[in-house]
């Protein structure tokens, strides 16, 4: 799809190996917690995943899309201390506020960067945020539960998908497009990235006027109106060739009912 788009140079797939099985299950052993079974399927296929794409300004190929899930050894959790860290450096956990609001109705609660959540960069983007596998819950024992979620340049969290297979396919969806995870934000992407999105992708970009605009999409022409209004003509032209015989009745005898006054008048006279 990429390649016959036009504009598109340069698309680059990165193939890797599986992981090996040992890998995954010291990595779970090292953090702590289980991978999720589809996520772990993915690994088990390909250690990560990457595909680059560009397009030409004046015949020089400029890069623009970017997909990657970083490789198991890559899965790193963010905000785990360093043995390099300072003993007062300020560290993410100091971002935490008790009067955070919670998750309630529509909204789900959000990652902790305190020892409350388990947090794993999947995607670095490429510098504009970071998107994560959380394991909101981790005390007493890490809950299974797992969430992908966007933190954007700013530290503050996004919700995107409940599964990682929800995720890899709004990825692909997306073609990689720079932002294209801002698109989730109260605030979308930047007027710049949107308007790549309407060269390559432009549905995706506009999902909410769809939703809000979704009657002006609707066709509505009524058939039976329109039929009806075709069946009315054939019998107007039916009834054209009889009104002449009708009128010249009629004026005759108005011409009779005007004569015969006249004419008796005239007897009279």
């Amino acid at each position: 799809l990429l390649e016959t788009s036009p504009g598109v140079a340069e698309v680059t797939f990165v193939e890797k190996e599986p992981a090996e099985r040992h890998t995954i299950i010291s990595w779970e052993q090292k953090n702590s917690c289980i991978l999720p079974e589809d996520l772990k399927n993915f690994y088990l296929m390909t250690d990560g995943f990457q595909m680059t794409w560009s397009v030409k300004t004046d015949d020089t190929p400029m890069p623009l899309g970017s997909m990657v899930i970083n490789s198991v050894s890559k899965l790193c959790r963010l905000g785990g201390s360093s043995m390099y860290t300072l003993p007062n450096a300020p560290t993410l956990a100091d971002l935490e506020d008790d009067t955070d609001e919670e998750g309630n109705g529509d909204k789900p609660e959000k990652p902790h960067f305190d020892s409350r959540s388990l947090i794993f960069e999947l995607d670095p983007c490429n510098g504009n945020g970071k998107v994560c596998l959380v394991y909101k819950h981790a005390k007493p024992v890490v809950s299974p539960d797992t969430e992908i979620w966007f933190l954007d340049r700013a530290l503050y969290w996004h919700f995107l998908t409940k599964t990682f297979t929800a995720y890899y396919r709004l990825l692909i969806t997306h073609l990689g497009l720079p932002q294209w995870q801002y698109a989730f934000t109260s605030y979308g992407v930047s007027p710049q990235a949107k308007q790549w999105f309407n060269m390559y992708k432009p549905i995706t970009i506009n999902t909410a006027l769809l939703s809000e605009e979704a009657d002006s999409f609707v066709n509505k022409l009524d058939p039976n109106k329109v039929f009806k209004g075709k069946n009315k003509t054939p019998v107007i032209k039916k009834k054209l060739p009889s009104q002449p015989a009708g009128s010249q009745k009629s004026h005759t005898s108005m011409t009779s009912s005007k004569t015969s006054p006249l004419a008796g008048n005239s007897s009279r006279k």
